[in-house]
């Protein structure tokens, strides 16, 4: 068996969560890595949009910010940024949207604003961006994060972007009518709402990976499914495109960071 990261593990897990006829709206980060390292595997033909309206681009290295000249230069049209959102994510038409999280809690509300008070916080985040759009308006969520704690709490300090809400229909009462988080991947497992009260459950476990450390890995009681799958483990092909994909964003921003 090929030896691997937690990161690597958790960034073939989310890209295998991709299909070839996806569009998605890409964050950057881990996010950007699990869909390129789609593109480039098993999924060619999917659709890459990032926040600064490169529609369908296929960047050679991660780009370390939405404004990159990799996304635009190798994007099959650049819109602007309300077009991007009023037409294409508002529009219904972006399938999947990949986001991350500060604080996230056991219903998908993801918290990147403030970690303590709003008016006298502890530490000031970058705040939302596109995610609250994104979070709503996407066909359905992945959420990818390290899983900790600190980050996966009972309940987070500020809602930036909507999950399931206090759970169960409470989404839907918003008037909002996509999937919702349908994925938390972690560096540990896999997580899925629960259909009816749409709190997040484990469902597949990575390799050598026990269910206490999954518990004591989180701030909520975590609930496993009846059945619980083993994650597959990343192929050869995989963790080579994907090291090679780091190697040459690397050489490609040395002294850019």
């Amino acid at each position: 068996m090929t030896d691997y990261t937690a990161t690597e593990m958790m960034t073939v897990t989310a890209a295998r969560a991709l299909k070839n006829d996806d569009v998605c709206f890409v964050g950057i980060g881990m996010p950007s890595a699990a869909c390129n390292l789609a593109r480039l595997t098993h999924a060619p033909d999917i659709t890459l949009i990032y926040e600064s309206g490169t529609i369908g681009t296929k960047p050679d290295v991660l780009p370390l910010s939405i404004g990159d000249g990799e996304l635009c230069e190798t994007a099959v049209n650049t819109v602007s940024v309300p077009e991007m959102f009023r037409y294409w994510l508002q529009g219904g038409k972006i399938s999947v949207g990949f986001l991350g999280a500060a604080q996230l809690d056991k219903y998908g509300n993801i918290n990147t604003t403030v970690i303590g008070d709003y008016f006298d916080p502890k530490v000031r985040l970058p705040g939302g961006g596109g995610a609250p759009e994104i979070a709503t308006s996407c066909g359905e969520i992945f959420l990818v994060m390290k899983q900790s704690k600190r980050g996966f709490v009972e309940k987070i300090d500020f809602v930036t972007s909507l999950g399931y809400g206090k759970g169960g229909d409470d989404r839907a009462s918003y008037g909002v009518t996509t999937r919702g988080p349908s994925r938390l991947i972690t560096d540990l497992c896999i997580m899925e709402p629960h259909p009816v009260g749409k709190h997040f459950i484990v469902t597949s476990i990575h390799p050598g990976v026990t269910r206490e450390q999954i518990i004591e890995g989180t701030g909520w009681e975590v609930e496993f499914a009846d059945e619980i799958a083993e994650t597959p483990t990343p192929g050869t092909n995989e963790l080579t495109v994907l090291r090679d994909l780091h190697a040459r964003t690397a050489k490609a921003h040395e002294g850019q960071q």
